[in-house]
Parts: C-alpha cells; structure tokens; sequence
C-alpha cells in the first residue's frame, strides 16, 4: 500500500457535548464491576467541580489524544472544568500542538508491517498512524519559536504559554488544547518535556547556540506546581494513566512540607488505569497507596480500570450535563506567574 492509502482515514475527536451520558452513568451505578467503579468516580469528579474552592488538576499520560479524546480536554478547559494540566510532552506536542499545526492522526493496525511503515515514514501508536514527516515539521517548528525567545531557563509552563501565544497568530485548527489553556489562563507543566517532539526542536536550538541558548528548568516546574497547591484551598486530582505527571503532582503535598508549608493532602483523586499495582511502579500504585506517602485522602479516591477512550468520554458528557461547572469560579492560576 502507498502511504497516500495507509493516511487516508482520519482519527476523529469525540464531541461529548453532542450526547447526554446522564442516564448511562445512573444506571452503571447500580452495576457492579467497572461500571460500578466509573460511575463512583464520575460522581466524584462532579464533587470536584461543585466544590468552588477546589481547584481541579488533569493529569495526562499515554495516546488518549491521538486516539480521539483531544476534544474531551479541551471542552473540559472550556467549560472551567480543569484549572491546571500536567502531562506527558507527547501529549501536548506531538498530539495536540502537532494537530494545530493543521496536521492529522490517522486509523491504522496494530498488525500492520512495521518495516513497511518505517519505510514510508509512517509511525505507530498501536492502531493509530503518524506522518514522521508531520511531526519533524512540528520539531522545526518548535524550534522557531525557541530561536525567537529569550536565552535563558524557562519552565515547561512558561515555554507552553509561549506556545499558545505563537497559535493565536499561526494555528490552522484554533481549537487546540494549548491554544485553549493559553486563552483561558490554564497553565500546562510537562515535567518530562524533552521527552516529546519539544526535545528535538530544543536540541537543534542548542546545537546551533552551544555558548548561550534556551533550556527548559524542570526544578521550577516543580516549584511553580507546588505554589498552587499551597495557595489553593482544596485540590483534586483527575488522571488519566499514570507515569511522570500522576506522581508529579502527588509529590507537590510532600514538596510543601520540605518547604515548611503545611498544605492538605489532595482531597480528591480519581485514576483511570490498566497498569497493576503489583509492579511498584508509580504509574500503577493505587491511590490507597498513595495516602501511605501522604499524598492522597482516602475519602473521596476512585480507581477505574478500564482503557480511558473507553469511559472517559461518558464520564464527562455527564459532568458535561449536570452543568454544575457553570458555578465555578475561574481560577486562572497562569496569572499566579506574572506576578512579580
């Protein structure tokens, strides 16, 4: 097959506005199982978005945005939702800035002929395709607007914002996550941002400026993530997969101790997961065991095993309608930072 055959059928994004979930969630309540475990955790959510002094973080790991969930976060920062995002790089570049740049993801196999694909400069995310030429003109352009910015250290965050100002003037898709979080002063941290698309960019820009050039501080995302949690009165945490940003953001309680600030553990948490606990790894220990570090409460934690495309839309198509997120109070904690 030519590679104009194999990126023919484009990866759309759900719309969870375009349904009402409401009665599906009501009656997974009365299930058992992972229905049951889901619509706990959907009512948990909910709990976090009626409760105004709670500022909500969403955490992102894995392919759920190339996979056709893009959508659902940013109608969850358009719809005041979500106050703060960590995330994987690959999330925010390779995935969402990269379809800003008018670029697509595309239906493919989990048994296609890797060397085929590789050949054609075609990658893979299990049954999902990317154009490698796409997504090394996402590097350049990651560079470009490294090139243009001034030499020194800078937060993921800070690097981000600079990113979504760049897409007010040049996005082809307006509605990206970046794009959405820059407008509505939602701060993005990817504590592991040179492990994404970014990377590439920013290491050409240092190749090219060995004496003076940008770097990205990764201890000041640490810090900035842990000035929210100590000037928000109430945190709960929504997490999809696990990995570098679940604990991240976890690890903020314990950062403000260190820092002589006693904050509260996280009040909610909610996981959606297929990783096993039994590993010890930190994208799979539960939230349970997370309250063992200090991190989370007990009382209101729910962990969802399911693959998260397969009930995060439901899930928010019904916070979506229950229109309690019309009450919030924008916390807009990107102003948090300008402040000198």
């Amino acid at each position: 097959m030519s590679k104009k055959d194999l990126l023919k059928e484009v990866v759309k994004h759900i719309d969870i506005k375009s349904f009402d979930s409401t009665p599906i969630i009501d009656a997974m309540r009365d299930m058992s199982f992972t229905s049951r475990d889901t619509a706990k955790a959907t009512d948990i959510l909910n709990m976090m978005i009626e409760e105004d002094d709670c500022s909500i973080i969403l955490t992102l790991a894995g392919s759920t945005s190339a996979a056709g969930c893009m959508q659902v976060y940013v109608d969850m920062v358009k719809a005041n939702m979500i106050d703060c995002i960590v995330a994987t790089g690959a999330s925010i570049v390779d995935m969402d800035f990269f379809e800003a740049l008018g670029f697509k993801h595309y239906k493919g196999s989990p048994y296609a002929d890797d060397k085929q694909l590789r050949d054609q400069y075609i990658d893979r995310i299990y049954d999902t395709y990317i154009d490698e030429e796409e997504l090394q003109n996402c590097d350049h352009t990651i560079k470009v607007i490294t090139d243009s910015l001034e030499k020194r250290p800078y937060s993921s965050r800070e690097f981000i914002k600079e990113m979504g100002k760049y897409l007010t003037q040049h996005s082809v898709k307006k509605d990206s996550l970046v794009q959405v979080c820059y407008e509505h002063n939602v701060p993005i941290f990817c504590p592991a941002f040179t492990d994404s698309s970014a990377g590439f960019g920013l290491v050409l820009h240092q190749w090219e400026n060995p004496d003076k050039h940008l770097s990205i501080d990764s201890v000041a995302d640490f810090l900035e993530l842990t000035r929210i949690k100590m000037e928000a009165p109430t945190t709960g945490l929504f997490m999809i997969g696990g990995g570098v940003p679940k604990n991240f953001t976890q690890d903020t309680v314990i950062c403000a101790e260190v820092l002589g600030k006693d904050v509260p553990m996280h009040k909610y948490a909610v996981q959606i997961t297929v990783a096993d606990s039994r590993d010890g790894a930190c994208s799979s220990s539960t939230l349970k065991e997370a309250s063992s570090w200090g991190k989370v409460d007990t009382v209101y934690e729910q962990m969802v095993y399911a693959e998260a495309t397969s009930v995060l839309p439901i899930m928010i198509s019904y916070a979506y309608h229950k229109n309690e997120w019309k009450k919030r109070t924008k916390k807009e904690w990107s102003k948090l930072f300008d402040k000198k």
